[in-house]
């Protein structure tokens, strides 16, 4: 069966079934918000006896029942352990989408949770609030605003915000702690660069993959041929992931008919993600490296599969797939539904994938040693 290229997101326009979604309303004065089932293990009764101490004896009267009831949901849905996995509030899920897009108001950084529970910057968009106040890729994002947040996706929409207004960041980097407040502004993501090295190799980088990438590295891979290129070297480095469906767009190119990668569902059944025929003539080899992650990966396993030369680092190691489920009330939930494995059914997930060629870039020199390892194996 093979799955379609549409968007891999899923709208459900009424409530999940029973058991599914939480069921507090007994809480107090909270009944309306909450939506009742049985046999889910959830203990009303004593929701409303917390909410009763609270209303009775806790000290300040500044918080907000419609944040307890919010972080109620979170709280159930981080128990999962998973953290790609996340509740989000109507508008915490309307910025998520938005960002998908390409365009949105914030700094300009994309970051990745670690398996320790980091956020680690992975790519700052050039020239965008975040490049200009210094920060880097493996700076670790410790606080928004004062605070610190389980969900990535939570965390994301708090940098995120209305076009200038200031946001301040706690980051970690080689050890020291330090702050920048930076004014969020209007956040362009062209997630494609590209130009001709030499008479004969082009280079293309993909930042991420927002809606537009495949029709841009379309276009961008039509301009570089007709300069000449007869060599490529697409660069995925850094490049924390996004939109499946823009990876397999760009394998697409790169591969003749058949499995780009398989997804496997919880039950164990395997599906097809597939391209067309016809792919570009043009010699290439693949850049990754630690920060390589997701469709990122499906992309360059796909091509490694299918004998191109992968150089650099090991990627990161995030085979699985999220989609999102909008609930009646616009709010929502991010799961994780699928791992996906590459055309010869290579584990990803936790694995990463290993270059052909293994090279580090050294950070103490200016030169880019994996750029030149990449223009040596294409000569």
């Amino acid at each position: 069966m093979t799955i379609s290229k549409g968007r891999f997101i899923i709208i459900i326009c009424a409530a999940f079934a029973a058991g599914v979604i939480l069921s507090l309303a007994a809480m107090i004065g909270l009944s309306a918000k909450f939506i009742d089932s049985s046999g889910d293990g959830i203990d009303k009764g004593k929701l409303a006896q917390i909410n009763a101490y609270i209303d009775k004896y806790y000290l300040w009267d500044d918080y907000k029942k419609d944040d307890l009831v919010d972080n109620a949901y979170r709280g159930y849905v981080a128990g999962l352990g998973d953290p790609y996995s996340a509740y989000m509030t109507k508008e915490e899920f309307e910025s998520y989408e938005t960002s998908a897009l390409g365009t949105y108001s914030g700094i300009g950084v994309t970051f990745e949770m670690t398996e320790k529970g980091e956020y680690v910057i992975v790519s700052v968009t050039k020239d965008s609030p975040a490049d200009k106040a210094g920060l880097k890729p493996k700076d670790q994002i410790l606080e928004v605003d004062g605070k610190y947040y389980s969900s990535s996706d939570v965390m994301a929409t708090h940098i995120r915000g209305k076009k200038g207004t200031k946001v301040t960041l706690k980051l970690l980097r080689d050890g020291k702690e330090f702050t920048e407040t930076m004014t969020r502004d209007k956040i362009v993501q062209d997630s494609i660069e590209g130009e001709m090295l030499d008479s004969e190799t082009g280079y293309i980088r993909i930042t991420q993959f927002i809606d537009s990438t495949g029709a841009d590295f379309t276009k961008q891979l039509q301009d570089l041929e007709s300069q000449g290129a007869k060599k490529l070297i697409l660069d995925l480095r850094d490049n924390g992931g996004g939109l499946v469906d823009d990876a397999v767009a760009v394998a697409d190119l790169f591969l003749d008919e058949g499995v780009c990668c398989y997804v496997k569902d919880r039950n164990g059944k395997t599906e097809e993600y597939k391209v067309k025929d016809g792919k570009t003539d043009i010699e290439t080899v693949v850049l990754v490296n630690g920060n390589s992650a997701s469709a990122s990966e499906i992309l360059s396993a796909a091509l490694q599969d299918n004998g191109y030369k992968v150089i650099g680092e090991k990627t990161f190691g995030k085979g699985i797939i999220q989609t999102s489920f909008k609930m009646q009330d616009g709010d929502a939930i991010k799961l994780t539904i699928l791992e996906y494995l590459s055309p010869k059914k290579h584990q990803v997930h936790e694995k990463g994938v290993t270059p052909d060629v293994k090279v580090k870039d050294d950070e103490k020199t200016e030169a880019d040693e994996q750029l030149e390892k990449a223009e040596e194996v294409l000569k």
